[in-house]
């Protein structure tokens, strides 16, 4: 009984201490991360002045796209002025979002198609003196007060300078890797998270058809085709089944809205197509050919693929993690402390019988067991039945 509750307490100290230990382990990892600064005070020969402006309020990150800052998950803004002893200066906003799918929606909000690509943080591009940018799950826009050759190195090094989320919250949207490469042009793509980014742009489809409410996420691009240039719309929804009840409305909506308009304005809208693809609602829309928009529809093309070792951040599954893990530890545990108890207990019985030999173990008197001395003997009797050879049959007796 007492190896019994020894045992349980082990058990108990064993599942229930972990779990304290990795909140009071996570807890100052979390506050340092919330509290770290997004601008550093110095790089690349840069010296901030003075301290950073700070803000919770996407209206202060940008008045007039304030409700499309929270459609991407806004958390805190930035913004500081920088200079070089040779005079320059250098204004810099940063913007951080929950995760690397906000910054990356915001960046295209703002990406502007006559922009030159550049290689600083995970995507950024330039135009003049400004230079425009996101790594991890911050935006930043920076504007020059002239021209450098030096411009992208010094952005290059402020990239690495940046917090970076962690887990899954730098990943990418997956559904945005279905968008056809060949005819794309450049900066032209949008990622949209809600109504108020979509209604920003000129979208095939409304809103109110995409539905947002269902988690949809949209992704549009602009593609030079033989017969024009065509908008390409990839709605993502969470299931198949949700994508082919949407594609119905929005081909019930735009079947409505032909006849309703006048010949004129159906050539001028041009071409509508769509298609659905697992959980992705393919539109392409524009002056093209039917032959061109459907070519375009067939470069996407979903397929599924299936991880196991996907990070996540869902508490559930890290105290299940830790649950069984905890399991095993123990299990470990008690299985090396009853082979090491084994090994004792034989080496020290062997070691005191080759050293006492029958005085601590085996003593004669204490080796007595039971026993029943059984053995067999003949016994002479008369003959019975006739037995003429005069042989007796054996007896057991005890």
């Amino acid at each position: 009984m007492r190896f019994s509750r020894i045992t349980r307490v082990l058990i108990l100290a064993m599942l229930v201490l972990p779990a304290p230990l990795a909140i009071a382990a996570a807890a100052p990892q979390a506050a340092e991360t919330a509290s770290k600064a997004i601008l550093p005070q110095e790089f690349g020969g840069w010296q901030m002045r003075g301290s950073a402006a700070a803000s919770a309020n996407a209206a202060v990150a940008d008045p007039a796209n304030a409700a499309v800052l929270k459609e991407y998950r806004f958390t805190d803004f930035a913004s500081a002025t920088y200079s070089r002893d040779d005079g320059r200066t250098l204004k810099v906003r940063a913007a951080r979002f929950t995760d690397a799918s906000g910054a990356f929606g915001a960046y295209t909000f703002y990406l502007q198609p006559e922009m030159r690509s550049e290689d600083i943080g995970d995507q950024g591009a330039s135009l003049g003196e400004r230079v425009l940018f996101y790594r991890g799950s911050v935006v930043v826009d920076a504007l020059f007060s002239q021209e450098s050759p030096m411009a992208g190195a010094e952005m290059r090094e402020l990239a690495g300078d940046l917090p970076t989320p962690m887990g899954s919250a730098a990943n990418l949207p997956t559904f945005i890797e279905f968008m056809p490469r060949r005819g794309y042009v450049a900066n032209t793509q949008k990622y949209v998270m809600g109504p108020a980014a979509l209604a920003s742009l000129t979208a095939p489809v409304s809103a109110g058809l995409v539905d947002f409410n269902t988690s949809a996420e949209v992704s549009l691009g602009q593609y030079n085709t033989p017969s024009g240039q065509a908008t390409l719309m990839l709605i993502s929804y969470p299931t198949p089944q949700l994508a082919a009840d949407h594609l119905r409305r929005i081909d019930a909506a735009h079947q409505m809205a032909q006849p309703q308009a006048g010949i004129s304005e159906i050539e001028n809208s041009g071409s509508f197509f769509d298609k659905r693809s697992g959980p992705i609602v393919a539109v392409a829309s524009g002056p093209i050919s039917e032959g061109d928009a459907k070519s375009l529809l067939g470069m996407v093309n979903y397929e599924a693929n299936v991880t196991w070792n996907t990070p996540t951040d869902s508490h559930d599954v890290h105290d299940l993690y830790v649950l069984i893990l905890n399991v095993v530890i123990l299990c470990a545990i008690l299985g090396v402390l009853a082979v090491v108890a084994g090994v004792a207990f034989g080496g020290f019985r062997i070691l005191m019988k080759r050293w006492f030999p029958d005085k601590v173990f085996d003593r004669p008197e204490r080796m007595e067991f039971i026993s029943l001395h059984l053995s067999e003997t003949l016994v002479e009797g008369p003959s019975q039945g006739g037995n003429k050879s005069g042989n007796q049959a054996p007896h057991k007796s005890a």
